[in-house]
């Protein structure tokens, strides 16, 4: 199952942005799921993250453009899990991405249950 949403993640890198990350891992802890992504960023977006300040617009275009094209992701994730992704408007915790100026993207899902330990496989 981790190797699955990994592959999804890929993919849906490859799509959004015209690259794939270096690397992808992914961990289940209760009812999150947590997908890190090592080699997203162009050599640009980490030169522009040096500064705190573009930093800061870089984080919000990620989380801006994470909002607006994340809904086929989720829908793999729902369709390999079996369970939704929390879907929440007043709390906006249900997901989030986290940028970093090393070039690594986390992005986060709160699911609406807890997976069977037996199912999961993080290898």
């Amino acid at each position: 199952m981790a190797q699955q949403i990994a592959q999804t993640a890929i993919a849906f890198e490859q799509q959004r942005l015209g690259r794939r990350p270096t690397s992808v891992t992914v961990v289940l802890g209760g009812d999150t799921v947590v997908i890190t992504m090592h080699g997203v960023l162009s050599p640009a977006e980490k030169a522009l993250a040096a500064s705190p300040a573009s930093a800061a617009q870089l984080q919000e275009f990620y989380q801006s453009l994470f909002q607006l094209s994340s809904e086929p992701l989720k829908q793999e994730i729902k369709r390999i899990t079996g369970l939704e992704i929390c879907d929440d408007a007043k709390n906006t915790a249900t997901t989030a991405v986290q940028v970093f100026a090393v070039g690594t993207v986390v992005q986060v899902f709160l699911l609406t249950g807890r997976l069977p330990a037996e199912t999961w496989d993080g290898n």
